[in-house]
């Protein structure tokens, strides 16, 4: 069982090095405890006057100059070339969620890498913010502050099956698969619920659901949480 390097009871913020911006920064750190670097992450996070309490990663896109701006005791050095960044600093935040800018945008292939991540920790929820949207896997229930008009897509990873309200068109009986059927392009008729059989549902909403969304996973009894998963799979190496 992988040991965690961050322990906290309140949401942690997470700073990767894609597509951020001091904003980005600034929003999720309001909303959080503790502040993470995955990596070259440390660099807009310093940018932004955030007191780091971990830079976690294998230090191939951290230079040193930023680096000697961190104490070395936060300095958490993973060599192994079989997993992502982003991978190397969620499974070691032990929280009740974990907010990450700077994961989305940029190369598509990344991005991709990102939400087998989600799935594969399904257990330690996480949100990427995204420029105008926030990507996360969907929990056992969810309810969601859409406004009518809303998009809310849904992608699955998996053979995966679930219930909503709220949407324009329902999933109740639909069995989803990526390669088969998707819930993209959905649309919100207000506020949204959902319940998924698997950890397995990507869901992507407006950015403004962000802070009540990290507000309900805070406060979501074990009971609806996703359980650790048995065995975890092993990304082929990443840059």
């Amino acid at each position: 069982m992988t040991s965690s390097i961050v322990y906290s009871s309140e949401p942690v913020a997470l700073f990767g090095g894609g597509e951020a911006t001091l904003a980005d920064v600034a929003e999720i750190q309001a909303l959080s405890g503790p502040c993470v670097a995955a990596d070259g992450g440390a660099k807009i996070a310093l940018e932004a006057g955030v007191d780091l309490d971990a830079v976690i990663g294998d230090f191939d896109s951290v230079t040193a100059d930023i680096l000697r701006k961190i104490p070395t005791d936060r300095h958490h050095h993973i060599a192994e070339q079989n997993s992502t960044d982003f991978d190397k600093a969620l499974r070691h935040i032990a929280a009740p969620v974990v907010l990450a800018a700077g994961f989305l945008g940029g190369r598509v292939d990344h991005q991709l890498a990102c939400f087998t991540v989600l799935a594969r920790y399904a257990d330690r929820p996480c949100i990427l913010i995204g420029r105008e949207e926030i990507v996360f896997l969907c929990p056992p229930r969810l309810a969601l502050a859409t406004r009518p008009g809303d998009v809310v897509s849904l992608y699955p990873l998996a053979a995966v099956e679930g219930t909503s309200t709220g949407l324009y068109w329902p999933i109740d009986g639909l069995a989803f698969h990526p390669t088969s059927s998707i819930g993209t392009s959905n649309a919100a008729e207000g506020a949204v619920t959902l319940t998924m059989s698997d950890p397995a549902m990507i869901v992507i909403a407006p950015r403004r659901c962000l802070p009540t969304l990290t507000q309900a996973l805070v406060q979501a009894p074990q009971a609806a949480r996703w359980p650790v998963r048995a065995a975890r799979c092993t990304a082929p190496p990443q840059s």
